[in-house]
């Protein structure tokens, strides 16, 4: 009986932190979204430095197909300059040209 309480509460644990790791990203899915917007030609790399971290759900320092938004996705061919099917910070800040 107690294994079986335990192994509820284990399971229910997960199910509660995976909930709030995906509020989390909700979160920064909108942040990033909202700075994404803000962009002009004005902007600086360290926008572009926020707007990586933002997007970057997995943590894996780049930013991938799946995880870009907005005018990243659809500039993404164009912005991944070494065709490794991801975005890296310095191919990132490419964006600020196609905001001229």
């Amino acid at each position: 009986m107690k294994k079986t309480v335990l192994s509820v509460l284990l399971v229910g644990t997960m199910f509660s932190c995976n909930s709030i790791k995906n509020i989390g990203s909700s979160t920064n899915i909108q942040q990033a979204a909202t700075l994404l917007g803000s962009l002009s030609s004005n902007s600086t790399v360290q926008q572009i430095s926020s707007l990586f971290t933002l997007l970057d759900t997995n943590k894996d320092e780049a930013i991938s197909s799946t995880e870009a938004i907005g005018s990243v996705a659809e500039n993404f061919n164009v912005l991944d300059t070494d065709s490794d099917a991801s975005l890296n910070l310095t191919e990132l800040t490419g964006l600020l040209a196609l905001l001229k």
